[in-house]
C-alpha cells in the first residue's frame, strides 16, 4: 500500500524541468505569440503575401532570411494553409492570449489561446527540442461555443433518428408486402394455368383442321359422281364428260 500511494504521489507531480529546458520552453513560447502566429496570419489572411508560387526551400529560405525562423517549406506552407482554413470561422485575429508550453521528447508543444472577431480559438505550435527552435508545424483550431456545440449534437441527434425511423418505415412496408405476394402468385399462377389450357384445346383444335383439310376424298368414286353430276346440273349440261374432279375437301362450318 505504501508504495501504490508513493507511485501514485509520483504520477501525480509536474516534470521538474532543468534550467536549460525551461529557457528552451519560455523562447518557445515567446517565438510563437510574438513572432509564429503575426505571421502566419500575415501570409494567411485575404490579399496577403502570396507563396504558392514558391519552392519548399524557397519558402524555408525566405521566412528565416526575412522574419529570423528556421522552419521546414512544407512545414510552414502547411501552417499557412490550416491559418487560413481556420480564420475562416475565427475572423480577425483580435488579440493573442497566454501561451503553454510542454516538452514531448524531441518536440516542444505550445498551446496559445486566440481571441478572433467571430470566435476563439487555439493556436498549436510545434518546434524541434533543441536551441534552434525549428518551426515544424503549426494549426489554427476554432473554439466552439457551448451553444454550437448543443446545436450540432442535435443535429446529429435529429438526423440519427430519423434515419432509424425511415429504416423501420421501410422495414414495416416489406413485411405488409408479405400478405400480397402469395396473392399476387396465386393470380399468376392461375393465368398461367388457363394459357396453357388455351393452348392444348388450340393446339388439338388446329390439328384436328389440318387433319380435315388434308384429308384427301379424290379417291371416292362415288362421291365423285355424283359432285360431277351435281355441278353439270348446275351449269346446265346434258352430261359429266369434261368435268375433272381433282380433290375434295371438307368444309368446317363451326368455324365460319
Amino acid at each position: 500500500m505504501i508504495t501504490c500511494i508513493f507511485g501514485l504521489t509520483a504520477c501525480g507531480s509536474e516534470e521538474v524541468l532543468s534550467d536549460y529546458e525551461a529557457q528552451k520552453v519560455a523562447d518557445a513560447k515567446e517565438l510563437a505569440s510574438d513572432t509564429i502566429i503575426p505571421l502566419l496570419e500575415k501570409y494567411a489572411v485575404p490579399g496577403g503575401d502570396d507563396l504558392s508560387e514558391y519552392t519548399a526551400e524557397e519558402v524555408a529560405y525566405i521566412i528565416a532570411n526575412d522574419h529570423g525562423v528556421v522552419t521546414e517549406g512544407y512545414a510552414f506552407l502547411g501552417a499557412v494553409d490550416s491559418f487560413r482554413s481556420g480564420l475562416e470561422s475565427v475572423g480577425k485575429i483580435v488579440a493573442i492570449g497566454d501561451a503553454d508550453a510542454v516538452i514531448d521528447d524531441d518536440q516542444i508543444i505550445v498551446h496559445v489561446q486566440i481571441q478572433g472577431s467571430g470566435k476563439d480559438a487555439e493556436a498549436e505550435v510545434i518546434f524541434s527540442n533543441d536551441r534552434f527552435l525549428v518551426l515544424e508545424s503549426a494549426a489554427l483550431n476554432p473554439i466552439s461555443g457551448m451553444g454550437e456545440l448543443m446545436g450540432n449534437a442535435a443535429l446529429n441527434t435529429l438526423i440519427g433518428m430519423g434515419t432509424v425511423f425511415i429504416v423501420l418505415i421501410l422495414i414495416s412496408i416489406i413485411i405488409s408486402c408479405f400478405k400480397v405476394i402469395p396473392k399476387l402468385q396465386e393470380t399468376f399462377s392461375k393465368k398461367k394455368k388457363e394459357e396453357v389450357q388455351n393452348t392444348g384445346i388450340n393446339n388439338s383444335v388446329a390439328q384436328v383442321v389440318d387433319y380435315e383439310e388434308t384429308e384427301d376424298l379424290s379417291d371416292d368414286l362415288e362421291l365423285v359422281a355424283v359432285l360431277a353430276a351435281a355441278i353439270a346440273a348446275y351449269e346446265g349440261a346434258a352430261s359429266t364428260d369434261g368435268f375433272v374432279v381433282r380433290s375434295i375437301h371438307k368444309v368446317n362450318r363451326a368455324r365460319r
